[in-house]
């Protein structure tokens, strides 16, 4: 592997549900965030690192700019805002629609008070019918923002992923690198198994349900034979809730539960025996105590 001379901190921020963890897991070539096609998939701040000839490129996903409605909420809002300080380049993610909303403004705002270089990736470009509609999108944010670059890209298809790295790369200092050689995230691995349980709760169940869901691993042990032993305890908000989350029989907790087994495993690189239990903790989104408790915690 080629020696490091360079490498830097880049923030991806944008709307929920616009891509983020997607362009993520995309341009490190891993799956180290989360994905699912609901809004606020992504709670925490999510470090992915990716070493790329002589560069180390330190990604950081965020959760989608949202107006809060919980503490969870403020939490998330402010973990955005935070994390576009002291960064070598911020990219806004944006669909391809020639409409700034309120999320977008918000970052561009912050962009403006900052001496750092900023990329407009507009993602999605596959969605659209006419591809000359994509010089509306562009006006419309150039005239907002005066953007050191402006780069299509379809993260789903991976299309433009090499080009957005090409000119991110150029943005990136000289210094030797900030993580190790085989590191591609700088979550724990307690805390990559919550996610990847509580990305199979937000797939399987429907509406409100699986926002007011965290979960947390009690136990996590490798055994003599490797196998890794994971209990994992699942908070909802409300009896009824519960009910829904284990299903008739067991049915459900038992399709979330193999469902993430199989990705645990994926990532582990080894066998997983993983237990479910599901417990009431009511509206735990609004109890900062509940919410450190389950890692949601201040830098």
């Amino acid at each position: 592997m080629s020696e490091i001379k360079k490498s830097g901190i880049i923030t991806i921020c944008g709307r929920p549900n616009v891509g983020k963890s997607t362009l993520t897991n995309a341009l490190v070539g891993e799956k180290v965030a989360i994905v699912t096609n609901k809004p606020q998939t992504t709670r925490n701040r999510i470090c992915a690192i990716l070493n790329r000839g002589e560069s180390q490129f330190v990604f950081m996903d965020t959760p989608g700019l949202h107006k809060a409605r919980t503490r969870l909420g403020d939490y998330m809002v402010n973990v955005v805002k935070e994390s576009v300080a002291d960064v070598d380049a911020i990219m806004l993610l944006v669909e391809p629609i020639p409409n700034i909303g309120t999320p977008e403004q918000m970052i561009i705002d912050r962009i403006k008070t900052l001496n750092c270089p900023s990329v407009l990736v507009i993602n999605k470009v596959d969605t659209l019918e006419h591809k000359e509609d994509l010089l509306a999108v562009i006006q419309t944010y150039q005239q907002a923002c005066d953007f050191d670059a402006v780069i299509p890209i379809s993260a789903k298809e991976k299309e433009g992923v090499e080009e957005l790295l090409k000119v991110l790369e150029g943005y990136l200092p000289a210094g030797p690198q900030l993580f190790p050689d085989d590191m591609v995230t700088d979550q724990p691995e307690r805390q990559v198994m919550a996610e990847i349980l509580r990305e199979k709760l937000l797939l399987c169940l429907d509406k409100e349900i699986p926002h007011g869901t965290a979960v947390e691993i009690t136990r996590f042990a490798e055994r003599d034979d490797e196998v890794i032993e994971c209990d994992a305890t699942i908070y909802c908000e409300k009896n009824s809730h519960k009910g829904i989350i284990i299903g008739k029989g067991g049915a459900m907790l038992k399709k979330v539960s193999t469902l993430a087994r199989q990705d645990m495993e994926r990532f582990m690189g080894t066998k997983v025996y993983l237990q479910t239990w599901v417990k009431v903790k009511e509206n735990w989104r609004d109890n900062v105590n509940l919410i450190r408790n389950f890692g949601y915690k201040d830098e």
